[in-house]
């Protein structure tokens, strides 16, 4: 952007209330609203008939109201309308809405909203907008969706985004002779286009435009950085590759070679004249575990602390009894939020006198008055769920640390680039020969239950199981059931099993307590949320069901189908779908037919799309704007493509390497030394 930042206030109609409520969104100036992108479109260019509609589907109809009933005492109330469309009846209902009994009278109406068609029960519709077939005024054309926050309504927002856009002018750091060579359209036009679109190609071509400036700043970002050159190495590691290759020995299986060429990668880097930054990646089961703590042997080894860090209680016990378990001899001590306040007093006054060789924990471990004597290694468990700062802010508890980050979410390797540009990469691509696959099917509705009776059968004969759905709680529109409401209904339908229930909003130590339960056989089947994704290792669980499986994405399924299969029994992974589109058969088809979490992941940018698969999640804040665009992947090899050759041509690129700067700060709002 250019030029001096635009107050929100200059435009017509905001005041200084509305003013707050953008900024709840983030948006504090013209510049940043005209970067609010749309959360997705309402295309209301044609209209549909609604037996034609797949379920779960959102379209635009043309109906008679024939009648409409207010139902006040049902525990949600509804207002239902009895409609026809060319002599097909259906029923259209809006669930706490009182109003509409009131706004809607018999006659011919547009309606707009989303189709429940389920085969033999007829089709509905759940909280559609309308307005009277005459009127037509607003269900026309493609109307942007935005994000909306206190007391801001899409008109509101559509408005200002309106104004702003006459106000600034979005500018590109891409140098004008690669814009022309690379045929780009100018970057104020696509802003255009995203927020006023007249057609779906203009969206398509407005989104990959802007998806393309963010990318290209990024990498412009990690390639000045580099640059600056590593940091030269402080501490001396004196571990000999005798001492390392003992160690190993130690582990009950032997390593494969690609565990062994990552504990060669890390080696050499410990004894290079630079400080290690490495991203250690590896599938499901691939054994990153085991590298991480051959790596942290070389730090204790050579007379230094090490340090590990994990996202969750759970995960840093589990970490923790590894670690007591392959360092019988060392000093070891576990730092979590539930640590009494006595035991984190001992903790930290041992780790500071030097007398703690190793740390476990979560982000307790990160705190300030937590101090180190000789903080040498720090092991970041699940990259994707800490940020640059955190991973910064422990390591800077030792002087010259080296960094060793783990992520068992597999990254495609035309990506790493874009996630961890800033980080050396060792990728662990083989199993251990004992891991055997996991069997996975797609349940369809007349089979289900058949499975639930299967289940509960092999659970009174000692097997384990997960039940997942998305959603702690549910929606109005029924497409979703909560797992609370699963565990009333499978304790209901599996009598005689033992059932717990796990989810993100109990407390800490009630989660600790269900899942070392979980462990220890106390329960045999789990229903849960998506808590369990990651690094939960229950050997005796060989069954994992998953509710709703088309809303997850296929990494993520991948990595629910790995808390099964880590034992020596045959493993299942059974996938329930709530929406059967051609698009959910054809993504869960994948998951079906392949093992490989890399291969599923290549698969997963190319169904979802670069911007769907760049989620916050996995990238942080500095691409959180873009998460709404939907944009081919190849925009980010482009982007790629274009920054090589600014940088090894002849252009003026200051101003680029400025804002590069200032991208990089952004991730995470790291200073940079």
């Amino acid at each position: 952007m250019q030029g001096v930042r635009v107050k929100l206030t200059e435009l017509k109609y905001i005041s200084e209330k509305r003013e707050k409520d953008f900024n709840k969104l983030g948006i504090f100036s013209c510049e940043e609203l005209v970067r609010l992108y749309p959360r997705d479109y309402l295309d209301l260019t044609h209209i549909s008939l609604i037996t034609e509609a797949e379920h779960n589907t959102q379209i635009l109809i043309s109906c008679e109201v024939m009648s409409v009933e207010f139902n006040r005492y049902s525990r949600r109330p509804f207002v239902r309308a009895l409609c026809q469309q060319k002599g097909c009846i259906f029923s259209a209902v809006w669930f706490n809405q009182p109003y509409v009994a009131q706004k809607l009278k018999p006659g011919e109406y547009l309606f707009y909203g989303r189709v429940q068609n389920r085969y033999g029960m007829g089709a509905s519709m759940v909280n559609p907008s309308f307005e009277p077939a005459s009127s037509n005024k607003n269900l026309k054309g493609i109307i942007p969706v935005y994000p909306l926050a206190g007391s801001l309504t899409q008109k509101v927002v559509r408005d200002a985004v309106r104004q702003a856009l006459t106000k600034v002018t979005p500018s590109t750091m891409i140098p004008e002779p690669l814009r022309k060579k690379f045929e780009l359209v100018p970057l104020s036009e696509s802003y255009r286009r995203i927020h006023a679109p007249q057609s779906q190609a203009d969206i398509t071509k407005a989104s990959a435009r802007i998806a393309l400036e963010e990318y290209f700043l990024l990498i412009s970002a990690f390639r000045v950085i580099k640059g600056y050159g590593d940091r030269v190495r402080i501490n001396n590691y004196s571990v000999t590759e005798g001492e390392v290759t003992s160690f190993i020995s130690s582990f009950p299986f032997t390593f494969t070679a690609g565990q062994l060429a990552a504990v060669r990668d890390i080696f050499d880097n410990l004894h290079s004249p630079s400080q290690m930054n490495r991203l250690l990646q590896g599938d499901v089961g691939s054994g990153k575990t085991a590298v991480a703590l051959t790596a942290m042997f070389m730090a204790v080894q050579s007379g230094y602390q090490a340090a590990m860090i994990a996202p969750t209680e759970v995960l840093a016990r589990q970490s923790f009894a590894l670690i007591e378990r392959y360092f019988p001899a060392r000093r070891c001590a576990l730092l979590v939020g539930s640590t009494s306040a006595a035991e984190k007093r001992a903790i930290k006054s041992a780790l500071k006198r030097g007398e703690t060789d190793i740390v476990c924990g979560t982000h307790a471990v990160i705190q300030k008055d937590v101090e180190f004597c000789r903080l040498a290694l720090v092991v970041c468990d699940e990259q994707q769920r800490f940020g640059v700062a955190q991973r910064a802010s422990l390591a800077d508890k030792g002087e010259g640390c080296d960094v060793l980050i783990m992520s068992a979410t597999p990254i495609p390797r035309t990506l790493s680039l874009i996630f961890y540009g800033d980080l050396d990469i060792t990728t662990i691509k083989d199993k251990p020969a004992a891991r055997q696959e996991i069997s996975t099917s797609v349940i369809p509705a007349g089979r289900y239950a058949d499975m639930i009776a299967y289940i509960a059968r092999r659970a009174k004969e000692g097997t384990q199981a997960y039940f997942v759905c998305p959603k702690i709680e549910g929606d109005d529109e029924g497409t979703a059931m909560s797992v609370t409401e699963l565990y009333e209904e499978l304790s209901a339908k599996m009598s005689g099993v033992r059932l717990a229930l796990l989810h993100g909003k109990m407390k800490e130590k009630d989660k600790n307590e269900v899942m070392r339960a979980f462990k220890a056989h106390e329960y045999d089947c789990l229903v849960s949320t998506t808590v369990i994704e990651v690094g939960v290792d229950v050997p005796n669980a060989t069954i994992m069901v998953i509710y709703n499986a088309e809303r997850f994405g296929l990494s993520q399924l991948h990595q629910l189908r790995g808390r099964v299969g880590r034992g020596a029994e045959k493993s299942y992974c059974f996938l329930l779908m709530g929406s059967d589109t051609p698009e959910a058969r054809e993504r869960l088809a994948v998951i079906k037919n392949n093992t490989d979490g890399f291969k599923i992941a290549e698969a997963d940018l190319e169904l979802r799309g670069g911007g769907d698969f760049m989620g916050t999640r996995q990238s942080g804040r500095v691409l959180s704007e873009i998460k709404n665009l939907k944009f081919p992947a190849s925009v980010i090899f482009t982007a790629k493509a274009i920054s090589d050759e600014a940088f090894s041509g002849n252009y003026p690129i200051s101003a680029l390497r400025a804002a590069a700067l200032e991208k990089y700060k952004q991730l995470e709002d790291v200073v940079l030394n």
